[in-house]
């Protein structure tokens, strides 16, 4: 093969990163967003199982989720993927959101309490404040 020809090959390749890339950033930062709110959660349970799910996906190899993304669903269900770039978009989406989720919750965290006081002073509700004040500062810090 000529060097043309291995370029031509690396750029045909290239397509599919950027494909796996934009797809990945554009559903697993809103997907972390709740993922993140999950584990500050008041209610034990459901925080208790998305620390857990974050845990475990952050400690496993991305490779390795993207094999049982792929296989799994086969031996499972009886209908395995048909396409490889789709599990390796569902696993690329999957992680990404951990890591996101990860940088979201430290980002609420570092919001000052007296951020939240000052808006229930102002007659905000809970929503208002989450949304006019934390995110909006979450989104400045992080």
């Amino acid at each position: 093969m000529d060097f043309l020809g291995v370029n031509a090959q690396l750029l045909g390749g290239f397509k599919y990163t950027l494909l796996i890339f934009f797809i990945t950033l554009i559903a697993a930062i809103p997907l972390g967003l709740p993922i993140a709110l999950g584990s500050m959660s008041r209610f034990k349970p459901l925080r208790w199982i998305s620390r857990a799910f974050v845990w475990v996906i952050r400690g496993t190899p991305l490779m390795l989720q993207i094999m049982v993304v792929f296989y799994v669903p086969g031996l499972v269900f009886g209908t395995p993927f048909r396409s490889r770039i789709i599990a390796v978009i569902i696993a690329f989406i999957i992680n990404y959101a951990c890591y996101f989720s990860e940088i979201f919750r430290g980002g609420i965290v570092s919001v000052p309490k007296g951020q939240q006081e000052a808006g229930i002073v102002l007659g905000m509700s809970k929503s208002q404040i989450f949304f006019k004040v934390t995110l909006l500062q979450m989104i400045k810090r992080i």
